[in-house]
């Protein structure tokens, strides 16, 4: 693996690439951490955002108008306002506003991080639109097949989760695999709080290094494995859970 290395440094004294983010072990590791913590950003959002779309619809169903309205209202501040904007009003508005922890050092700090702040925001911001996602997905449910459950006695939650939820699962899967497509691209705004993630370490190590170019296609490349990757894996899903005669 060392020669290899030493080839990259090769074809910077010899040709000018600026491959150091690789041959370099410190920025080699810098790079690796930010794509791990891209990783796991995107993941994470990707769950929070599916439990809270599945929730949400079912609670969109509730006879309370109460609470009908403020999902509703929820719906409408997170998918009518920018994500980036968002993030900003997590971050720097209620940020502030939380308790703070004093850590082993003596230190007082925020109770929750950048991350923390991006992970929730870019949550709550995908989740509005899988609400939505969800519910077209229920109202494609036959009513049959809910009266059908209804008289074999479920109460409505069990009606929803064993009977209505993976059906509407099937007819909502392509909408919500774009849906979270794009929440794994979004991922990139946590860059504007200092979440030290791809972008963020990328940016760092080409103001460094002055190798802008190189470290471009190396995000290019990045990105298009990741999201490849995640588009794989959602169609696999999909063939999966195809049932004959749902969601076709």
């Amino acid at each position: 693996m060392d020669s290899f290395w030493e080839l990259l440094r090769g074809l910077h004294d010899s040709y000018g690439i600026n491959l150091v983010h690789f041959y370099d072990g410190f920025e080699r590791g810098r790079l690796l951490r930010g794509m791990w913590t891209t990783v796991k950003l995107a993941v994470i959002c990707i769950v929070l955002s599916v439990v809270i779309g599945m929730i949400g619809a079912w609670l969109q169903g509730s006879r309370l108008k109460l609470l009908k309205a403020l999902v509703q209202g929820y719906i409408q501040f997170f998918r009518n306002t920018p994500p980036l904007v968002q993030m900003y009003f997590f971050y720097f508005a209620l940020g502030p506003q939380m308790p703070r922890i004093v850590n082993e050092h003596g230190i007082a700090q925020p109770m929750l991080g950048s991350f923390e702040w991006a992970v929730l925001s870019l949550s709550f911001f995908a989740g509005a639109f899988n609400v939505e996602i969800f519910r077209s997905g229920i109202e494609a449910v036959q009513k049959s097949t809910v009266e059908a459950a209804d008289s074999l006695g479920f109460n409505r939650l069990q009606i929803y989760w064993y009977v209505v939820l993976p059906l509407a699962i099937r007819f909502c899967l392509p909408a919500l695999n774009n849906n979270l497509v794009n929440l794994a691209k979004t991922t990139t705004q946590a860059y504007a709080i200092a979440v030290p993630e791809t972008l963020f370490v990328a940016s760092q190590i080409w103001s460094d290094r002055i190798n802008v170019f190189e470290m471009m296609i190396t995000l290019l490349t990045f990105y298009l494995l990741l999201v490849g990757m995640f588009v794989w894996i959602m169609a696999r899903v999909e063939r999966a859970l195809h049932v004959p005669g749902f969601g076709r």
